[in-house]
C-alpha cells in the first residue's frame, strides 16, 4: 500500500479583498485551488487515473469578466502568499521531524498544536456542493470528504453510493449525507471507546460533523467572508446545539448515551447556548484520562477482584473516605467495582482489614444520610448503602476539601451499579437460560449492559474532573436516571432489546418462547409472533419479558411498528435519515420529563414555609385510628383467612338483607354504651388514676444544640407535610376552576359517569362491588392490574399544575407612623420632666 500526499489549500468563491480588486470588478465567483489530498493507489487506482489531471497541483483562475493587473493590491496578495508559505513550511517541518522528540520539542509542538487546534483546513473537494436545497456548508464539505477518505473513497463516490441507497425523497438532504458518511465509518468499530478519539484530529472532525449536521447548507452571508476565513474552518467562535449533539455524539462509542445525551449537553454547555470547542476537547481529554487511569489500577491482597472491573477509588489525602460504625468514623480506602463495594479500613497497627458489600442483590439500596460524632447528625456528606431491611448496612462519608459534589457523584456511581443489576433481573434472561443460544450475540447481553453502566460512570468522573457537573449527577447515568423518569420503563425495554436482541440462529417453538408469559403482538406484519424486533431485525424473545411494564399501554403503543421505512440501517444504534429505537424512546422520555419539570416548578413556587407542631402528641392522639387501620389492613391482606371470610360474610349479609339503614344507629348505640360503661368503671375506681391521660415519651438527654437540631428537623417534616397538602389543595383548585381545561374535562366526565351509575344501579350492588374491590386488591390475580391503574393515576396527577400563589409584600402604614412616633416620644419625655421637678 502506497499513499500519495499532495499538500495545499482549497479556496472557494474568494472575495474581492483577496485579489485587491474593487467590488465592481468581481461580478462572478472565481475558483482557486491548491489541493491537499491523500490518494490510496490500491483502492482507487481506477478513479485516480481517470481524474489525474484534476488531482494534480495547480493554480487556476477563472472568470467571465476581464480585469487589469493594475487594480490588484500587491500587499494583500503578498500577505496571503506568505500565509500559505508559512503553513507549508510548518507542515514539512512536522513531516521531516524525528519521531522521538526531546522534552523541549514536545513542549513546542504542544504549544503549536494548541494554537492551531481551533483551525481546520479544507482538503480537496470532490463532492458536488450544489444541491436543490442549497450549497453545502464548509463544515459539511469537510466532514463528508474526511470521512470518505478515512473509509477509502472520495466524497464524490460516497455521494453517489448514498443516492443509490436512499429513497428519492432523501437524495438532496445534506444532513442525511453527513450522517451517512459519518455513520458508515463509525459502524466499522464496535469497541467500548472508539480508538480514534485519542487523535486530536478525529476529535476536531467529530466537532465539525456536529456543526455540519446543525448547519448543512451555506448561508448567504457565507459568500462574503474574508479570505482568511475561507480556506479554513474556524472553530473558536462556533457552538454546537443540543439537537446536533444528541444526534451525533452518542453514535461515537463511549462519548454519550442516547438516554442521557441531553443532560450531558446541558452539563457541557453550562450557561452558553451550545458547546464550544474548548469545552468539547476538555471533556474528551478528561474522558481519555479516566479510561487510561482505570487500566493502571493495581491492587494487592485483593484476590477476589480478579473477575470484577474497578470503577472508582476513594482514599485519603485531600479526599478521605470515612466509614461510620456506632458513631465512630474509621478512615480507609473505598473501591467501587461493577459488582460490589470494598472498604480497606486502616487499623491501629497499620493493618488493613478488607470488607465487601455485594451490590447485585435484589434488596440493595442507597440513600443520602447525615452523620456526626456522639449522635449529632449535622454533617450532610454521607450515604447509606444497605442490602435489605435486616441485612448489613454501610454508612460512608465522603469528605471533600475542594468542593461539595463528591458525595453526590459517589451516590450516582453506586446507585448506577445497583440499578444495573435491577435492570438485568427484570429485563434479561435468567441465569442458565438455554434460549440465549438461539439468538446470536445474546450471550454477551449482560456484558453489554455492564459496559453501558461503566461508561456512564467514566463520563461522570470526566465531568467531575472538568468541573462540568449538573446539580443532580444521577441524571448523567442512564440506569439510575431511568428508574424514576417518566416513560423510563419503555426506554429500559429498548435497552434490553439492544443488549440481548440478535438474529435467530435456531428455530424456537411456541412452547419455549411463550413459557415466560402470555403472547403479545409487537408488529402489524407479525401479528402471530410474540417476538420483539429491533430496527435492524434483531429478535428479543417473549420468554425474557418478565417485567410487568411490557403489558402497559405505553409499551404496546411504542412496539406496535418499530421498523424503519426510509432510513439506512448500519446497526442497532446507527440509522441514517431516521432514529433508532433507543433514540425514539429517549426523545419521548425527555419531552415527558420536561413536562414534569415544568409542573414541578409550579409546585415549588406554591410551597410556603412555616408552622410548628407537636408531632409526638399528634401521633399519640391518632393512635386509636392507627390501630383500627392496621387491623383493617390485616383483614384486607387475608392474614387470618377465617376472620376475613367471616367479616365478608357479615358485610354481605347486612347489604343483601337490606340492613344498611340500621348500621349508623347501631354504631351510635354501641358508642354510647361504651362511654357509659367507662363512666361507671371510672366512678368505681376500677380503671386507675392514669386512665385516659395522654402519655408521650420524653426526648433523650441532650444539650441546647441537640434540641435546636431536633426542633429544626421536626419543623422541616411538618413543613414538608403542609407543603404537600397545600399543593394537593392547589391542584384540586386548578381542576375545579379549569386551570387545565383538558384535565378539568376528564374529571367532569368521570363525575358525570359516577353520577349516572349511582342513579341507575342500586346502592347495595355498588357497596358490594366496593367491598369486593377492597378485599381483592392484594390478591395475586389482581395485583398487577391495580398497580398499573395506580401508576396511571399517579402520572396524570403529576401533570396537573398547581394554581399560582402570589405573596404580597408587607405594607407599612405611613399615616399612623407619625402618631406612633409622637406617642413614643411623649412616653420618654414624661419621666424626664418628673425627674426635673
Amino acid at each position: 500500500m502506497h499513499n500519495k500526499l499532495v499538500a495545499g489549500v482549497e479556496l472557494v468563491n474568494p472575495t474581492s479583498a483577496f485579489y485587491g480588486l474593487p467590488p465592481h470588478r468581481l461580478h462572478q465567483p472565481f475558483l482557486t485551488k491548491i489541493l491537499c489530498s491523500t490518494n490510496n493507489s490500491s483502492s482507487s487506482s481506477s478513479s485516480s487515473s481517470s481524474s489525474s489531471s484534476e488531482h494534480k497541483l495547480r493554480f487556476n483562475l477563472g472568470g467571465d469578466r476581464k480585469w487589469n493587473f493594475k487594480d490588484i493590491d500587491t500587499s494583500t496578495v503578498q500577505e496571503s502568499v506568505n500565509h500559505w508559505l508559512s503553513k507549508t513550511h510548518n507542515f514539512w517541518n512536522e513531516v521531516t521531524s524525528p519521531l522521538v522528540k526531546t522534552v523541549n520539542d514536545k513542549r513546542t509542538s504542544f504549544h503549536n498544536d494548541a494554537q492551531d487546534a481551533e483551525e481546520v483546513f479544507i482538503a480537496e473537494q470532490t463532492v458536488d456542493s450544489q444541491t436543490p436545497n442549497g450549497d453545502l456548508s464548509v463544515a459539511a464539505i469537510l466532514s463528508i470528504e474526511q470521512f470518505s477518505r478515512m473509509y477509502g473513497l472520495t466524497g464524490q463516490k460516497m455521494q453517489k453510493i448514498f443516492k443509490a441507497l436512499v429513497p428519492e425523497s432523501v437524495h438532496s438532504d445534506a444532513r442525511s449525507l453527513v450522517e451517512y458518511c459519518c455513520f458508515r465509518f463509525l459502524s466499522k468499530d464496535a469497541s467500548v471507546l472508539h480508538p480514534c478519539l485519542k487523535e486530536p484530529a478525529f476529535q476536531r472532525l467529530i466537532f465539525v460533523t456536529m456543526l455540519a449536521w446543525e448547519q448543512p447548507y451555506r448561508r448567504r452571508r457565507d459568500f462574503r467572508v474574508k479570505f482568511s476565513e475561507k480556506h479554513s474552518l474556524q472553530l473558536k467562535s462556533r457552538l454546537v446545539g443540543e439537537e446536533a449533539f444528541v444526534r451525533i455524539a452518542p453514535a461515537v462509542a463511549g462519548i454519550a448515551d442516547w438516554t442521557t445525551a441531553h443532560n450531558l449537553f446541558k452539563a457541557l454547555a453550562g450557561n452558553d447556548r451550545g458547546i464550544s470547542f474548548t469545552s468539547w476537547s476538555t471533556y474528551i481529554c478528561e474522558l481519555l484520562k479516566v479510561h487510561e487511569g482505570q487500566k493502571s489500577y493495581q491492587f494487592q491482597d485483593l484476590s477476589q477482584l480478579h473477575n470484577e472491573r474497578i470503577l472508582c477509588i476513594g482514599s485519603g489525602g485531600k479526599y478521605p473516605v470515612l466509614k461510620w460504625v456506632n458513631n465512630v468514623a474509621w478512615p480507609g480506602k473505598l473501591i467501587l467495582t461493577d459488582r460490589a463495594l470494598y472498604f480497606e479500613a486502616v487499623g491501629l497497627m497499620g493493618k488493613r482489614n478488607t470488607s465487601r458489600l455485594d451490590l447485585t442483590g435484589e434488596g440493595s439500596s442507597i440513600k443520602r444520610t447525615r452523620v456526626g460524632p456522639l449522635g449529632f447528625d449535622f454533617l450532610d456528606s454521607a450515604v447509606s448503602v444497605t442490602l435489605g431491611p435486616q441485612l448489613d448496612t454501610w454508612v460512608l462519608e465522603f469528605v471533600d476539601f475542594g468542593g461539595e459534589m463528591r458525595r453526590d457523584v459517589w451516590y450516582a456511581c453506586i446507585s448506577e451499579v445497583i440499578a444495573l443489576y435491577k435492570f438485568i433481573r427484570e429485563f434479561g434472561p435468567k441465569e442458565g437460560d438455554q434460549s440465549v443460544y438461539n439468538v446470536y450475540g445474546s450471550q454477551k447481553g449482560k456484558a453489554r449492559a455492564v459496559s453501558y453502566a461503566t461508561n456512564a460512570v467514566k463520563r461522570l468522573q470526566a465531568l467531575q474532573y472538568a468541573r462540568k457537573l449538573v446539580e443532580e449527577p444521577t441524571k448523567l447515568v442512564q440506569f439510575s436516571y431511568l428508574q424514576n423518569a417518566p416513560y423510563g420503563d419503555v426506554v429500559l425495554q429498548t435497552l434490553a432489546v439492544n443488549c440481548w436482541g440478535g438474529p435467530l440462529i435456531a428455530k424456537v417453538t411456541d412452547k419455549e418462547y411463550q413459557s415466560g408469559g402470555s403472547p403479545r403482538s409487537t408488529n402489524d406484519a407479525t401479528e402471530s409472533s410474540s417476538y420483539v424486533f429491533d430496527i435492524d431485525g434483531s429478535v428479543y424473545l417473549q420468554k425474557w419479558m418478565k417485567s410487568p411494564s411490557w403489558t402497559s399501554s405505553a409499551s404496546l403503543a411504542f412496539w406496535k411498528n418499530p421498523r424503519s421505512k426510509r432510513g439506512i440501517v448500519f446497526s442497532k444504534n446507527l440509522v441514517v435519515a431516521d432514529m433508532n429505537l433507543m433514540e425514539k424512546a429517549a426523545l419521548i422520555c425527555r419531552d415527558k420529563y420536561q413536562v414534569v419539570e415544568k409542573t414541578q416548578a409550579t409546585i415549588d413556587a406554591a410551597m410556603i414555609e412555616g408552622i410548628p407542631s407537636n408531632i409526638d402528641l399528634f401521633k399519640e392522639l391518632v393512635f386509636p385510628l392507627t390501630v383500627m387501620v392496621k387491623n383493617f389492613e390485616k383483614l384486607r391482606h387475608w392474614e387470618d383467612p377465617l376472620l376475613t371470610a367471616s367479616s365478608l360474610a357479615l358485610a354481605y349479609t347486612i347489604i343483601f338483607r337490606n340492613m344498611l339503614s340500621y348500621i349508623l344507629p347501631a354504631v351510635l348505640m354501641a358508642l354510647a354504651a361504651g362511654m357509659l360503661l367507662l363512666k361507671g368503671l371510672k366512678e368505681q375506681g376500677r380503671l386507675g388514676r392514669y386512665f385516659g391521660k395522654v402519655t408521650i415519651r420524653d426526648q433523650p438527654p441532650s444539650n441546647t444544640l441537640q434540641k435546636i437540631i431536633a426542633v429544626k428537623e421536626a419543623l422541616r417534616e411538618v413543613e414538608k407535610y403542609l407543603q404537600s397538602l397545600n399543593v394537593s389543595l392547589l391542584k384540586i383548585r386548578a381542576i375545579i376552576l379549569a386551570g387545565e381545561p383538558q384535565i378539568t374535562m376528564e374529571v367532569a366526565l368521570a363525575l358525570l359517569f359516577g353520577a349516572t351509575i349511582l342513579l341507575i344501579v342500586p346502592f347495595k350492588y355498588i357497596a358490594s362491588f366496593l367491598i369486593f374491590d377492597a378485599f381483592t386488591r392484594e390478591l395475586p390475580f389482581r395485583r398487577q392490574m391495580v398497580l398499573r391503574f395506580m401508576s396511571f393515576l399517579k402520572e396524570r396527577w403529576e401533570t396537573v399544575p398547581a394554581t399560582p400563589v402570589v405573596v404580597l409584600p408587607f405594607e407599612y402604614d405611613e399615616s399612623n407612623a407619625p402618631k406612633q412616633r409622637k406617642e413614643s416620644s411623649n412616653d420618654v419625655l414624661k419621666p424626664e420632666k418628673q425627674l426635673k421637678q
